[in-house]
């Protein structure tokens, strides 16, 4: 199999899924500075492989896996990790986790019980991402290089906290109405 220019995107997002492993090995051993470092070489990757694929129509159906899954690896794994040692609460980070479990739970039954999914991020849900990504960011700046007022934190925490459930609930009732306007695949 040859690979050629057009397969860039996906190797960026492969690259993203591995930069998860010495994020949460710095995460655990606390060097949130180099840490910090390396979430955001992996937030200019992601701009990066968006750009090309978008610019080039190097669009592709494995692209459309391994883009949102290197998302939600990185992610995930520092929400978890932070918890863990106790920079993000507990309660948080199990609020997050649920959220996706539930949104991926619920879009793989729609899939295989009703129709083919075609999942559309909401408006909720966009702003649900920046401010998971804008509290990982901080939190690893406060305890790193940057202190930050504890309000600010706080705000952050609750903030995030409200679009995780509303975007959740949002999508269960979106597509449990679909669902029921459907009706279940024959099959």
């Amino acid at each position: 199999m040859k690979l050629g220019l057009s397969d860039l995107p996906n190797a960026i997002s492969i690259g993203r899924v591995l930069l998860t492993l010495p994020v949460v090995f710095l995460l655990l051993e606390r060097r949130f500075s180099l840490a910090l470092l390396l979430f955001a070489v992996a937030g200019v990757s992601d701009a990066l492989d968006g750009y090309l694929a978008k610019r080039f129509g190097w669009r592709s159906s494995l692209g459309g896996i391994l883009d949102p899954l290197a998302d939600k690896a990185l992610l995930m794994s520092a929400y978890v990790v932070l918890g863990a040692v106790g920079i993000i609460p507990v309660w948080l980070v199990v609020a997050v986790v649920f959220r996706d479990l539930l949104i991926v739970g619920g879009a793989l039954i729609y899939h295989f019980r009703i129709e083919d999914l075609e999942a559309a991020p909401t408006w909720t849900s966009k702003l649900n991402t920046l401010l998971q990504i804008t509290l990982v960011i901080l939190v690893m700046a406060n305890a790193g290089p940057l202190p930050l007022p504890g309000w600010l934190i706080e705000g952050l925490l609750w903030s995030t906290l409200a679009t995780t459930i509303l975007s959740g609930a949002q999508y269960v009732w979106v597509w449990s109405h679909k669902a029921m306007v459907r009706g279940q695949r024959e099959g």
